[in-house]
């Protein structure tokens, strides 16, 4: 049977799905990017935490628990150090300490502070506790679920390592104890980790559960909406929103199904595009990771090009941050205020371990330098209190401990810190030298009366007023003399 061409074109186009209104680069110019401050300072504030820990890993390894710096520069590529070792290693003078063993001068070796040891033990206990192990599990099974091959290679998982949470040897210490889950096939080098057995419990996203749970009667196919969260400043026309609107509309393709039959450039493979991918940020400890490794999985599951149009169309659900010299990709709606709202025991310790890179020693107190500009204010407030009548005493004076949160850049963040360490110190300073110009005072109040009572034994004699009978009496004398 012969369709007339208006019927297979029809047919064609249904098969191939419709795209109504963000196509080429009509997205670039429709839809404006705008900086989230909160969620770029979410991204700044963990700029050295992973180079920072891979050293302290480095380290803990050795029997010394020590290292030559000459080892760590050797590493500096693999342990991706952003500066030179030395310099890296000075910056954080509460994490690594720094000396000569047996006095001798040869390279400086270095080693971790007490403070360093006591956080890494209760890493180690959340690494070994059940719970935190079948959490790592469960993510590992719905990232396998994901994969249209129900396969990852070692490689990709070691540069995922980080956003998933897996421990450091994982592929020893967590795969084998979940031979029902998955196994590694092949050498660990080239090999993959493949799935055993599938879990339709867990084959569920997120958006689907709480779809569930919110008892809207949602079952699979209906149309379920991304949540948003639109930054400050960001606006859209009225063409646009209609697009917006006609999308989130659109039927919801679970991210563990096989979707790649929707033709790649249409609306409808792009929102199932977006709901992997905000699965796979899901899974993720931070809710984040490098645009790089993003772009790296989705490669392997055949749709790195409509990963990186979702990123761009849909900046109100991913947002794309540029702070610390790459791209990271943040589900927004896992933030509020720039931080974290979901409670992991993971991204606990590693705040931990934030916390204390930016405590420095201040006559022998800690204080705590975090960024942001409200460090100056809060500095210059306490400058105010104690200029104002503080009668603090002097060790309190030398020893102020103050507690920073704020949302700038880590470079300005530095400064801020510096110049409230320098507000405190010029503010004892100015106290000593209330105390001292006051003695000073009154030393030379005394030195004056001093003085005083000194001229009076040798204080000539001032002429008093004449008056008119004494003119007369001299001028009477003048004339006799004369």
């Amino acid at each position: 049977m012969k369709f007339p061409n208006h019927v297979i074109h029809r047919r064609h186009r249904r098969h191939r799905g419709s795209r109504t209104f963000m196509d080429g680069a009509a997205a670039t110019t429709a839809i404006k990017f705008v900086r989230d401050r909160g969620l770029d300072h979410a991204v700044e504030r963990e700029k050295n935490l992973r180079p920072l820990l891979s050293v302290k890993n480095l380290i803990k390894s050795e029997p010394s628990k020590s290292l030559p710096i000459s080892i760590i520069a050797q590493n500096k590529d693999t342990l991706k150090i952003p500066s030179r070792p030395i310099e890296f290693i000075r910056k954080y003078p509460s994490v690594f300490h720094e000396f000569l063993p047996g006095g001798i001068g040869i390279h400086p070796h270095i080693k971790l502070t007490q403070e360093v040891f006591d956080i890494d033990a209760d890493e180690h206990l959340v690494y070994e506790s059940d719970s935190y192990r079948q959490l790592v599990a469960n993510r590992l099974l719905k990232l396998l679920m994901i994969s249209r091959m129900n396969k990852i290679p070692i490689n990709i998982l070691d540069k995922l390592k980080w956003d998933l949470g897996l421990p450091q040897n994982y592929l020893k210490t967590l795969v084998p104890d979940f031979p029902d889950c998955f196994r590694v096939v092949g050498s660990n080098e080239s090999g993959q980790l493949e799935l055993v057995c599938r879990s339709d419990e867990l084959a569920v996203s997120i958006l689907e559960k709480k779809a569930m749970e919110g008892g809207s009667g949602y079952s699979k196919g209906m149309p379920l909406a991304f949540p948003v969260k639109f930054s400050k400043g960001f606006e859209m026309d009225k063409k646009v929103k209609k697009w917006w609107d006609d999308w989130q509309k659109l039927p919801y393709v679970s991210p563990y199904e096989n979707a790649l039959h929707l033709s790649p450039k249409t609306d409808e493979s792009d929102k199932w595009a977006a709901a992997v991918l905000h699965e796979i940020l899901n899974l993720f400890v931070a809710k984040k990771a490098e645009r790089d490794d993003v772009l790296c999985i989705g490669e392997y599951l055949g749709i790195r090009s409509r990963f990186k149009r979702v990123l761009l169309h849909h900046p109100h659900i991913f947002y794309l941050s540029s702070k610390i010299g790459t791209y990271t990709v943040v589900l927004k709606e896992a933030y509020k205020r720039g931080l974290l709202i979901e409670n992991n025991p993971l991204m606990n310790i590693r705040n931990r371990y934030l916390h204390l890179m930016h405590t420095v020693k201040e006559h022998g107190k800690d204080i705590s330098m975090s960024t942001g500009t409200n460090q100056e204010k809060k500095a210059a407030s306490n400058a105010s209190k104690k200029e104002a009548g503080d009668d603090d005493s002097e060790e309190e004076n030398n020893g102020l401990s103050v507690t920073f949160s704020g949302s700038e850049t880590e470079n300005g963040g530095r400064r801020g810190s510096r110049e409230a360490v320098a507000v405190s110190r010029r503010t004892t300073t100015r106290s000593k030298r209330k105390n001292g110009d006051l003695k000073t005072h009154l030393g030379d109040g005394e030195r004056e009366r001093a003085m005083g009572r000194r001229h009076s034994r040798t204080k000539p004699k001032v002429p008093q007023p004449l008056n008119a009978s004494t003119n007369v009496h001299r001028r009477s004398q003048q004339r006799s003399s004369s």
